[in-house]
């Protein structure tokens, strides 16, 4: 068995500490990796972890005289089959974007002839500098890969995109790249998701909403992008972190969701999982809504736009494959035959969402089991992690993809 190989350069930051779970997990699957710690990297993890994890020498100075009298940097990065920088501080990215080589990290990344992946992280506000922006760009144009950044709470204290991506991620996006393209079948395809909730505002205060947690949806944009595709996920309001790979669009009511799904066109396809609001109040009260003893205020609620069956309608921006979901409390497969039937979409995925004996929900679970359902007839697939439904819905849609055919 050919043993793939990975040269990991970890820079300077907090986040260095990720860099030992990614190499505990590269270990495990077989994945050869080869150190290199920068100055900074080595004020956060030590060379012996590095080295204890790894199985492997950690390599820290560009003037070695070990390693150097037979151009260690020259081997180092063209023995390996993919150069992960994790984590990428503004820093390194910048000097790897200007040509710089003036360590043993920004040398070998010059003198690369083999892919390279980064994995930014640092302050928000330096990953949303347009000194870092120019940098980004220019590393992308040169073929580089990113992974993350993700956003979140930093070890700063501020909030925002810059945090690196969790180890998983990142161990995730290595694999695809040295399994390579027969392991991305829907390299070159671009797909819209939808996921989440929607919030219909009645005051400034209090919104029309429900219980979708958005987890299903998210977990089905991560596994498209982990098969190749360019995904667009268009969420409600959720606490979740925006996949690897993954672009998303933030809305808050159904109008919203449509403009952002309409602006996504065109898609090869359309997974519309979100739990969309079918009413919204027909006007907003300007200020908060008090108690008074006239009794409640009264709500009169018209329609929102159906988007999955605007997704689904016959023209020339009409993806060639258009999933719904159905949620329903009752009566699972006729209402979604039903409603794969007044929606014209190719597929619906149906999913009972009533409470079970122990009170439990799909909704804001991890668990869901749903039925397929699609012109040729219905596929029960048995209850599962959200994350394995997501997987296996993904590998049915890039072959529906590959077959040129939406049902």
């Amino acid at each position: 068995m050919n043993t793939k190989r990975v040269l990991l350069i970890v820079g300077g930051g907090v986040a260095a500490y990720k860099a030992l779970e990614l190499v505990r997990r590269l270990r495990k699957a077989g994945v050869a990796v080869r150190p290199v710690l920068t100055a900074a990297g080595a004020r956060f993890v030590t060379p012996l972890s590095l080295a204890a994890l790894a199985e492997d020498a950690v390599r820290t100075d560009l003037f070695s005289l070990e390693d150097e009298a037979g151009m260690g940097h020259i081997q180092l990065s063209r023995a390996a089959d993919l150069v992960l920088v994790a984590p990428a501080t503004a820093d390194l990215m910048a000097r790897a974007a200007h040509g710089l080589a003036d360590d043993l990290a920004t040398t070998a990344l010059l003198a690369t002839d083999k892919p390279v992946m980064m994995a930014p992280a640092m302050n928000v506000r330096m990953w949303r500098h347009p000194a870092t922006q120019r940098n980004l760009a220019t590393l992308a144009a040169d073929g580089v890969a990113f992974v993350g950044p993700d956003e979140g709470a930093m070890a700063c204290g501020e909030f925002g995109p810059g945090r690196m991506a969790e180890p998983e991620a990142i161990f995730r996006a290595v694999m695809q790249a040295l399994e390579g393209p027969r392991a991305r079948p829907l390299a070159g395809r671009r797909i819209l998701v939808t996921a989440g909730p929607t919030a219909e505002p009645i005051d400034p205060v209090r919104v029309l909403t429900n219980r979708s947690s958005g987890k299903q949806g998210y977990a089905i944009a991560a596994a498209l992008a982990d098969l190749g595709a360019q995904v667009t996920l268009v969420s409600g309001p959720t606490a979740l972190d925006v996949p690897p790979g993954v672009v998303r669009a933030s809305v808050e009511t159904a109008r919203e969701m449509e403009a952002a799904c309409q602006a996504a066109l065109p898609v090869d396809a359309a997974i519309c999982v979100a739990a969309v609001s079918d009413w919204r109040p027909d006007a907003v009260f300007r200020v908060k809504l008090k108690k008074g003893h006239a009794g409640p205020p009264a709500v009169t609620l018209v329609e929102n736009p159906d988007i999955l069956a605007g997704l689904s309608a016959a023209g020339p921006n009409r993806p060639k494959l258009v999933v719904g979901f159905a949620a329903e409390t009752n009566d699972l497969e006729d209402n979604a035959r039903a409603k794969l039937a007044r929606k014209g979409c190719d597929w619906i995925v149906a999913n009972d969402v009533a409470a079970d004996a122990a009170g439990e929900t799909v909704m804001g679970g991890d668990q869901n089991e749903v039925m397929v359902i699609d012109a040729q007839g219905v596929e029960r697939w048995p209850r599962a992690g959200k994350a394995e439904v997501a997987r296996r819905l993904a590998a049915r849609i890039a072959t529906a993809l590959a077959a040129g055919v939406g049902a």
